[in-house]
């Protein structure tokens, strides 16, 4: 999909948000690697981490597909969480924001 994605999120927070959406994707790439090497609970720890501070963001679709990661996590479903990640990364790629 190459629709984008609007979103408004609170200038006060304008300065964190980039860090922060840099930071999905460094999990997407640890939580892959975790579940090539059978590592399911740090996929369980960062999807919690992410089902937790996403929202608070601004972010709810991140917390929506970390919830997913932390349970397919405790699940073992590799695909499951495969599927999370590419659906985290085609969100990290068409969100644009504007701060209010």
């Amino acid at each position: 999909m190459d629709d984008k994605i609007f979103l408004k999120i609170d200038r006060d927070i304008e300065e964190l948000v980039p860090g922060y959406l840099k930071n999905r994707r460094v999990d997407i790439e640890k939580i892959s690697k975790a579940i090539d090497q059978g590592d399911f609970e740090t996929a369980r720890i960062l999807g919690h981490a992410m089902k937790g501070n996403g929202k608070s963001y601004g972010f709810e679709e991140i917390s929506v597909i970390g919830l997913t990661i932390e349970k397919s996590g405790i699940q073992k479903k590799t695909e499951t969480i495969r599927d999370a990640l590419k659906k985290l990364l085609d969100y990290l790629d068409r969100i644009h924001i504007t701060y209010e």
